[in-house]
C-alpha cells in the first residue's frame, strides 16, 4: 500500500490558525471544536493527506471483523482526547512530540534520539520511550497506527528510501514486540519526499530526519 501527501496551502493555514499551545508542553495542537468544524467544512483532506491511509486499505475490516469495536460519532473525539492525554503524559521529557491534526495524533520521533547515525536499529535507550507508547496503544486499541521513515536529502535517493523504510520497520518490530496488535499497522518509508525543513541547512536536515506515528481512529463505516 502507498499513500499519497497532499498539502492544501489554504486549507493547512486554516489548520495553524485553529492552533492552540498546550500549556504544559508549548507544543502546538488544533482544538476539537475548530478542528472539527474545518474538517467538516471540507478540510478533512488535509488530515487525509496527512494520515490518511491508502483507499482500499483493509486494516479496518480486518480488525472489526476480529471483534474490535469501531468509533462512531461524538465519542471519536472523546476517544482521541484521552489517547492524546496519556501520550503526552507518557512522552513528556523523550524528546517525541505529540501534535493534535483534528481527530488524529502524530507522534515524531527524530532520528537523533531513535537511532545511530545512517543506523536502522532502534537504540536500547529509545526502547522504554516505545514501551511507553506501546502500553497507550494497546489500551486505545480503536484505533490505526501509521509508521513512516523520512530522511533528509544527503545521500543517492535509493539509500533514503530504504533507510528510511528500514527504520520505519524497526519501530513497528519494536511495537509488535511490546504487544501492540501488528495488524493495526501501515508501514512505509519516504525517503527525502516530505521534509519539514530546508535541507540546506544542518538544523533543517536533522529536522527531516524522523520516524512518525500517525494514529487514526477506527471508524465505523
Amino acid at each position: 500500500m502507498k499513500t499519497q501527501l497532499v498539502l492544501l496551502p489554504a486549507s493547512l493555514a486554516m489548520l495553524l490558525a485553529a492552533c492552540t499551545s498546550d500549556p504544559f508542553t508549548g507544543e502546538r495542537r488544533v482544538t476539537n471544536t475548530t478542528g472539527g468544524a474545518l474538517i467538516g467544512a471540507g478540510t478533512g483532506a488535509v488530515a487525509g493527506a496527512l494520515i490518511g491511509s491508502a483507499r482500499g486499505d483493509t486494516r479496518a475490516g480486518a480488525l472489526i471483523g476480529a471483534g474490535v469495536g469501531a468509533l462512531a460519532g461524538g465519542s471519536i473525539g472523546v476517544y482521541m482526547d484521552r489517547q492524546e492525554d496519556q501520550l503526552r503524559a507518557q512522552l513528556r521529557g523523550t524528546g517525541v512530540s505529540v501534535t493534535r491534526v483534528g481527530d488524529n495524533i502524530i507522534l515524531n520521533m527524530p532520528s537523533n534520539v531513535t537511532f545511530g547515525v545512517s543506523q536502522f536499529d532502534v537504540q536500547p535507550q529509545f526502547n522504554t520511550t516505545l514501551r511507553s507508547v506501546a502500553l497507550v496503544l494497546q489500551e486505545f486499541n480503536q484505533s490505526l497506527v501509521d509508521i513512516v521513515g523520512h530522511t533528509d536529502s544527503t545521500g543517492t535517493r535509493a539509500y533514503n528510501m530504504q533507510l528510511s523504510q528500514q527504520r520505519a520497520t524497526a519501530v513497528s518490530r519494536v511495537l509488535a514486540q511490546f504487544g501492540v496488535d501488528p495488524r493495526r499497522f501501515f508501514v512505509e518509508g519516504r525517503g527525502p519526499d516530505n521534509p519539514v525543513a530546508d535541507n540546506a541547512t544542518e538544523a533543517g536536515r536533522a529536522l527531516n530526519r524522523r520516524v512518525e506515528i500517525r494514529i487514526v481512529p477506527l471508524r465505523a463505516g
